[in-house]
């Protein structure tokens, strides 16, 4: 009984690691596409300057 409670408390352990790194993932990515926005706001600015 006791060592099958560990190992779920391990396997919980590990899932919930696996969902952070997802989220990070998601995060990351979230703010590429910011950036990404952003840098094309500068560039149509430059254009109309020229």
């Amino acid at each position: 009984m006791q060592s099958r409670k560990k190992e779920r408390k391990k396997e919980r352990k590990k899932e919930r690691k696996k969902e952070r790194k997802k989220e990070r993932k998601k995060k990351e990515r979230k703010k590429e596409r910011k950036k990404e926005k952003e840098r094309k706001k500068e560039r149509k600015k430059e254009r109309k300057k020229e």
